[in-house]
């Protein structure tokens, strides 16, 4: 039977924090990212109505918002990666306009 002593125990406590801790600097930039993109919108709400009038327009012709051609143009039109404008999209349906689809 192996007993853990209690400074086993504490390298093996440090250790998982020294791993928490690259995970978290690691994902940071992507984090601080995808704040600041949600916060401009936050602070341009005819940014948010905007993209909500779109949206409005392409249900009115069948198209989902969530759809890849859309997320695609988003992509474009904002600069952002798919994954952001769909972030975005996301964020601005649930917060602006909730009966889009």
């Amino acid at each position: 039977m192996i007993f853990q002593t209690p400074v086993s125990s504490k390298i093996e406590t440090m250790n998982k924090l020294l791993l928490f801790l690259i995970v978290a600097i690691a994902f940071e930039p992507a984090i601080k990212a995808q704040s600041t993109l949600l916060e401009s919108v936050k602070r341009n709400p005819a940014e948010a109505r905007a993209l909500c009038n779109k949206f409005k327009s392409l249900n009115s012709r069948g198209i989902s918002s969530s759809s890849k051609e859309v997320i695609q143009e988003i992509s474009i039109q904002k600069n952002l990666s798919e994954l952001d404008a769909e972030i975005l999209t996301i964020y601005v349906i649930g917060m602006h306009c909730p009966e889009v689809k």
